[in-house]
This record gives C-alpha cells, structure tokens and sequence, in this order.
C-alpha cells in the first residue's frame, strides 16, 4: 500500500535499525542514540552542544536531553566555551576513554552484520542515497 511512500519506508527502515543498535549497544547501559553521540565525543572532544545538534541532524533541546543522560552516566563533562558563554563544550570522561574501543568494535560488528544481509554495494549505495534525500530536503 505504501511502497512508494518515503516516510513509510524509511521509519520502518529506522526501527528495524533501531531494534539492532539498541541491542549493541545494551550491555554498555546506553541507548542507540546515547551511543551514537558519546561515539562523537570520543572521537571530537571539546565539541559544542550546537556542533552535536548539527551532526546528528536534532534540535538544541534533543542533543541537550542526550547530553544530560550521558552526565549522568558519569560518560562525559561539560566545561563552559571560551568562544561563547551560552554553549558547552563537551569532553569524555576517563569511564567513556575506557569504552572507546568496545563500542567502536561492536559497532563495527553491527555495521559488518547489515551491511553483510543488504549486501556491500547496495548497503553503500542506500547510506549515499538516504544522505542525499537528507541534504535535500533538510
């Protein structure tokens, strides 16, 4: 019924997906989104709060709520921006340093995993094609 519907498509996409990252990323006690971004603290300290809203495509207030969940968690800290005293920039913690390369191999696992049932080429030519959709639109 809704084979052509692009919204249809890409969140039953999203939570099939979802269910899978989720999974992964379980055992480190975070959620997909969680991991995602302490992913991008690890690999850019000292990133704004803005610059993550940016990245993942969400609103300020989104990227806020994720922040503060990783705070919690005692994964990464916030120190006031020298640039602007409105924004945070946002470092990793020693307990995040100490997931760093756990949560990048089993995301490395799960990407070998989907890529492996989609098939290589057409696993790369979906992620170029969804990005493009994005940049479109967005």
């Amino acid at each position: 019924m809704f084979d052509h519907c692009l919204y249809f498509n890409t969140t039953a996409l999203a939570r099939i997906v979802e269910r899978e990252w989720n999974a992964a990323y379980q055992p480190f006690d975070l959620t997909a989104p969680q991991g995602f971004v302490l992913r991008a603290v690890l690999r850019h300290p000292g990133l704004l709060n803005s610059e993550l809203a940016d990245i993942f495509g969400i609103a300020r207030p989104t990227a806020t709520r994720l922040l503060d969940a990783l705070l919690a968690k005692q994964l990464i800290e916030r120190r006031p921006s020298a640039a602007d005293g409105r924004e945070w920039n946002i470092f990793p913690t020693a307990a995040a340093l100490a997931l760093d390369g756990p949560i990048n191999a089993v995301s490395a696992e799960v990407a070998q995993r989907l890529r492996g049932q989609v098939g290589g080429d057409r696993f790369d030519d979906s992620i170029s094609a969804l990005r493009g959709v994005r940049e479109s639109i967005g």
